[in-house]
């Protein structure tokens, strides 16, 4: 994974979310998820590109069901972005680097 990405799990979730300064961009995703492998370099040129206005987490719902569940992720890969540790916009699929960033800069 990359530095700039927090891995973030049913335990750590709330926390690291409050702890935050910046707006984060969740990524629900599985191991098994072909279009989550698809997005993954994508975001982590994202994290790169906007470090310091935006962070970029993954959170495995294999792993960590129970905060999967509790913002209804059906299907993956999921992206919400939290400001101020609630969820402002989700965007489902994998989207270009460019479609995503102008879904998110309304909100940065």
């Amino acid at each position: 994974m990359a530095k700039n990405i927090l891995t973030l799990t049913d335990s750590n979730f709330d926390e690291q979310l409050v702890a935050s300064d910046v707006p984060i961009l969740v990524d629900f995703w599985a191991e098994w998820c072909g279009p989550c492998k698809i997005i993954a370099p994508i975001l982590e040129e994202i994290a790169e590109q906007k470090n310091g206005k935006l962070a970029i987490a993954k959170l495995n719902v294999d792993d960590a069901m129970n905060t999967a569940r509790r913002f209804e992720v059906m299907s993956i890969p999921t992206l919400i972005l939290f400001k101020e540790g609630q969820p402002v916009t989700r965007i489902v699929g994998a989207k270009p680097k460019g479609q995503l960033l102008a879904d998110l800069e309304v909100h940065l």
